[in-house]
């Protein structure tokens, strides 16, 4: 396998991130303005919230995402990438504050992810059983067309698992309930189109 690897959901999560720090300073003259007007709020202890209705856009991540990490590092690196506030909240999860355009273009960033890994899926020639990819625009129901006798193979079941998480996590950032959040994969055949099997995750 060549560039297609199972990323860990906080490796994605810096990805994105990292995609978003160059316009920060461009934004810093803006956001010290809005500071003096903009008054503290009290943390969030759901387990998953993105509050659109305000100028600053807030993302809530459960602390199971965070298990077995440093919080106070994963705090640190989102502050360093240009998210402007990052709020540790009493039941382990984080919140993180950001303006509407780093929140777009962060979504932005996650479909540009998503699109490349699917064209990689497709190109791979170590991926033998993967011959096409279709999805809906929400990333939460992917359709794979598969040679069924070499579907068992190692690298085509972690390259899905890895397109499942990353639409897992697309719909997080984009305001699913975490309870709702799924991923429908569904298996057909390339020579008939007969459905093999569908899997929803998790």
């Amino acid at each position: 396998m060549k560039k297609i690897l199972v990323l860990p959901l906080l490796l994605l999560f810096g990805i994105i991130f990292a995609g978003c720090s160059a316009d920060s300073e461009k934004e810093s003259g803006d956001k010290k303005e809005v500071a003096a007007d903009t008054t503290e709020k009290t943390s969030v202890s759901k387990p998953l919230k993105v509050d659109k209705e305000l100028l600053n856009v807030e993302v809530t991540l459960p602390a199971d995402f965070f298990e077995g990490e440093d919080i106070d590092t994963v705090i640190a690196d989102a502050k360093d990438e240009g998210i402007q506030e990052v709020i540790k909240n009493d039941d382990g999860s984080l919140t993180f504050r950001m303006s509407e355009s780093q929140h777009k273009e962060i979504l932005n960033d996650m479909e540009e992810e998503i699109i490349v890994f699917i064209e990689e899926i497709k190109t791979d020639e170590e991926i033998t059983s993967i011959k096409d990819i279709s999805y809906n625009n929400t990333y939460s129901e992917f359709t794979l067309l598969v040679n069924p006798e070499e579907l068992e193979n190692t690298l085509d079941v972690d390259a899905t698992a890895e397109l499942v998480l990353m639409g897992m996590f697309y719909q997080l950032f984009n305001g699913v309930d975490l309870e709702k959040n799924q991923v429908t994969v569904t298996y057909k055949n390339e020579s008939n189109g007969e459905v093999i099997n569908t899997t929803v995750y998790p």
